[in-house]
């Protein structure tokens, strides 16, 4: 009678028991189900979320997302080589927009993604070389009803589309003036050309007729004659040469002889020099070997070069111009005793618009296109400069044989 109840007893608790024991087994696999449900979702979450990151880093523009805070939350791996400070994780768009003032809701690309509103803007920054940077910035604000609104940042680095830009503006101003230039010389070249006709054809009466040289009213005329004549021709020599300048280069190589084209570069700057008080020596070599190139361009080079050492000086200085030949290269040398170049800036002397003159003196395109140029003829230029005691630009260019 125990024996049956205990059995009894036994299979009730069994039967408990394994009702317990299956009803802990469905829901753990249903945990399980779920667990692997997740897992799923988990490892499609990561794919989207690499691709997407994949995404953002392949721009080739700076990309940077703020929050509704103001403060960088992402940024891809661009931004850091254009701004590796001001885009710093929790940084703020003040930083890299108006660091002078908390606020600038009118101009700050950020605020205005803020405020639901799209803005493009433009701005410059110089880095701590000195170098100045153009950059286009397109802010689109990022709507999502779950949290406030945050703004997304397109930064593009456009300084060599800039820089073209100004080069072609200069290049285009340069050619109206070269224009101008040259209908002024040729209007001036008319009269002066009657001026020195009419001066030789007097001095002609005077040299036919000797009893005009015994009249004691015109003693000194034969002599003003000379003098008119002598100057005329000089004026149309330097108008020659401007409109030599004047003319566009079409890249037409030929043979070009280098003491010539300093000598036309002479004839008009010799006024300046004159004007300041400032002596110019030359030390040309006889028999000078012509080289292959660019007759134009290399007077652009020249007149470059010239007018930078005289523009070096203040007051009363000297400008030595020099030519040799020797193993088959032709070489110019321009040296001054002007205020120099330190030497922090002679690595930057040949970037594009860098100027160590005062604003409005010059854009700092004369020694890139300098370099430009020497470099298409195959040639080298080279500086040596201290700051206080001149410089002295030497250009290298290949010699031909005729």
């Amino acid at each position: 009678m125990g024996e049956a109840k205990r059995t009894q007893f036994d299979e009730t608790s069994l039967e408990r028991l394994l009702g317990l024991e299956s009803s802990k087994i469905g829901y753990y696999a249903e945990v399980k189900q779920k667990i692997q449900e997740l897992e799923a979702a988990n490892i499609g979450l990561r794919i989207k979320t690499n691709e997407l990151q994949a995404v953002f880093d392949a721009i080739s523009d700076g990309v940077a997302i703020y929050d509704h805070h103001g403060t960088v939350q992402h940024r891809n791996h661009v931004c850091p080589r254009l701004f590796p400070q001001e885009t710093l994780v929790g940084k703020s768009c003040r930083a890299l927009f108006h660091p002078d003032v908390e606020r600038q809701p009118s101009q700050c690309p950020v605020e205005q993604a803020l405020a639901g509103e799209t803005m493009q803007i433009s701005f410059t920054a110089t880095r701590g070389d000195g170098v100045t940077r153009y950059f286009d910035v397109t802010a689109t604000p990022i709507d999502d009803p779950k949290v406030e609104t945050r703004a997304l940042l397109f930064i593009r680095d456009v300084t060599d589309k800039r820089l073209h830009e100004l080069q072609l503006m200069q290049a285009e101003k340069m050619s109206s003036i070269g224009m101008l230039a040259a209908g002024v010389a040729h209007e001036i070249n008319n009269p002066l050309t009657s001026v020195a006709g009419y001066a030789e054809a007097l001095l002609r009466r005077f040299r036919s007729e000797p009893e005009l040289t015994e009249d004691p009213r015109l003693t000194d005329f034969k002599k003003y004659l000379e003098v008119i004549i002598r100057e005329s021709y000089r004026c149309k020599g330097i108008i020659d040469s401007l409109l030599t300048f004047s003319r566009k280069s079409d890249g037409s190589v030929g043979v070009v002889n280098i003491n010539q084209i300093l000598q036309e570069v002479l004839e008009l700057v010799r006024h300046k020099s004159r004007f300041e008080k400032i002596e110019i020596t030359e030390f040309l070599q006889q028999d000078l070997p012509p080289i292959r190139g660019d007759a134009a361009g290399l007077r652009q080079v020249f007149m470059n070069l010239t007018m930078n050492a005289l523009q070096s000086i203040e007051g009363a200085g000297l400008v030595e111009i020099a030519t040799s030949e020797q193993d088959g290269m032709i070489t110019a040398s321009i040296c001054d005793d002007g205020c120099g170049i330190s030497s922090v800036l002679l690595d930057q002397i040949w970037d594009p618009f860098f100027t160590t003159k005062e604003v409005g003196k010059g854009l700092g395109l004369g020694l890139a296109v300098t370099y430009n140029i020497i470099k298409k003829h195959g040639g080298e230029i080279q500086v040596e400069s201290k700051e206080g005691k001149g410089s002295k630009f030497t250009v290298r260019l290949p010699s031909c044989q005729l």
